[in-house]
């Protein structure tokens, strides 16, 4: 048990410093290595596991509802982009261009792409040329980069792994309903496979994508109480259309615009569930997108049957959950810390006197209880200890997000709660631009959406006193 220990007083306590638990958790839980790029990541096979489990739950939801997969270039010419004036403004401070190649300086520079709006509006511009072309509803899977200041890994990135969805629609309507059920796709996500309650509501006009109309978020709480933005689904209206001369003929044979929406998360999802679930003894990862569902570990391997038994039941298992077993020379007690560490969800212990019960031991990973289990119950237990354990997750974050959110009546209150705590404040506000800044410059908080379920907390704004037009939620973000 002193391996054990020793591993684990590895990783800083995250009341201690919640920043450095972090970075020590990606590390120590193999998901990330540093690269001698600034600010980008080497995604490990553990981590890159995780991810591709992400996406092939999403990746299944959006050809449920029709989505095809396809793929653009990385590089955006600088006329291009410069083509939506709103879009090309917003990004410019991020972008990163190659003005060489071969040796030879471009005639013109390019853009590694930060998001693809450009991209699939030149290719829509060859494609819709009928009413019957419509609707598009193209997502494709791939990286961008944008150049940030402060990086952390997963969080914030130069270069991040991502889907883009990007549609076109005949009518408004049409695409502002895709702009809502890719946003509650994004939620069906998190609340039922990743186990993060979120909230779902409009970004303000100031926080809102760059070129859209309106974007709608989902946030989540971490356990520290900080926000972090999971992800975005924007309706452009028909802005991008007209300034890239995307037209199609209408069913009343006349020239029209087309209506597009823009939807996205990122491996950013990764830093999310650690930042949710995680204890002080590493990761736990919620069993959707555990690389390993369930860990066998042999007790007192070198007696006889032992391993051939551990085999037997790891095999037997894998027919419905991921498993694998360590027979490695490790000593047991290091091998708990080790899968700990990596938040594997289930531990299955089997030895001699296991076997000779015909049971084995599954420990859970959030809670560590121990269950005995009769080796002819496991393709029934499996299953609902996995499921026991996501809802216990789901609870845990949502009791945490409860817990920490609070209601504001006058900027005094909610000055005074933002110095005191980190959490959602629920605020009401009249729509102007000056009192969401002063909220920022004095209270340290940014807008975090105009929540679909809306609360009257009271009937003026928290900031300057006028008459209010929503409630927002407040709070400092990742």
């Amino acid at each position: 048990m002193a391996e054990q220990k020793k591993m684990v007083d590895a990783i800083t306590s995250m009341d201690e410093d919640f920043a450095r638990w972090y970075t020590d958790v990606v590390k120590k839980a193999e998901l990330i290595d540093y690269s001698s790029v600034r600010g980008c990541m080497v995604i490990r096979p553990y981590g890159w596991a995780i991810w591709e489990n992400i996406q092939k739950i999403l990746d299944g939801m959006f050809k449920e509802t029709g989505h095809e997969n396809v793929a653009m270039p990385m590089f955006i010419p600088e006329s291009l982009l410069q083509k939506e004036k709103d879009h090309v403004e917003g990004f410019a401070p991020e972008v990163a261009w190659v003005t060489h190649g071969g040796g030879e300086e471009l005639s013109e520079r390019l853009c590694v792409r930060p998001t693809s709006e450009t991209l699939f509006c030149e290719h829509y511009a060859h494609i819709i040329k009928s009413y019957r072309d419509l609707p598009k509803l193209y997502n494709q899977w791939c990286s961008v980069c944008r150049w940030e200041k402060t990086t952390r890994p997963f969080l914030r990135s130069l270069e991040f792994y991502w889907q883009e969805g990007h549609t076109m629609h005949e009518t408004r309507e049409e695409a502002e309903a895709e702009t809502r059920q890719q946003l509650d796709t994004y939620a069906r996500l998190c609340e039922e496979y990743l186990a993060i309650p979120v909230l779902k509501g409009r970004k303000t006009d100031k926080e809102k994508f760059a070129g859209a109309e309106a974007t709608y978020t989902i946030e989540a709480m971490m356990h520290d109480g900080k926000a972090l933005q999971s992800g975005t689904s924007h309706f452009f209206g028909d802005g991008f259309a007209r300034a890239f001369d995307i037209q199609y003929t209408g069913r009343d044979n006349k020239l029209a615009y087309p209506f597009q929406t823009s939807w996205g998360v990122s491996t950013r999802l990764i830093g999310a569930i650690i930042m949710t679930h995680g204890d002080n003894d590493g990761l736990v990862l919620p069993p959707a997108v555990a690389p390993i569902q369930v860990i066998v570990i042999p007790v007192a391997q070198h007696k006889p049957g032992v391993l051939d038994k551990a085999r037997e039941i790891t095999a037997q298992i894998g027919k419905f959950c991921r498993a694998k077993m360590d027979d490695s020379d490790n000593s047991p007690g290091w091998k708990f810390a080790q899968y700990e560490m990596k938040g594997v969800p289930l531990r299955l212990e089997i030895g001699p006197k296991d076997m000779e019960k015909n049971q084995c031991v599954l420990v859970r990973r959030d809670t560590r209880e121990k269950i005995f289990v009769p080796l002819d119950q496991l393709e029934e237990r499996i299953p609902q200890l996995l499921e026991e354990l996501r809802q216990g997750l789901f609870q845990k974050a949502l009791e945490n997000r409860e817990r920490r959110t609070w209601a504001a009546h006058s900027l005094d209150e909610l000055k005074s709660i933002a110095d005191q705590h980190n959490g959602f404040i629920k605020a009401m506000w009249c729509g102007d631009e000056a009192c969401e800044l002063k909220l920022k410059e004095e209270a340290g908080v940014t807008s975090r959406c105009m929540p679909d379920e809306q609360e009257q907390i009271s009937d003026v704004c928290v900031c300057c006193g006028k008459p209010a037009k929503t409630m927002v939620v407040w709070g400092k973000a990742y």
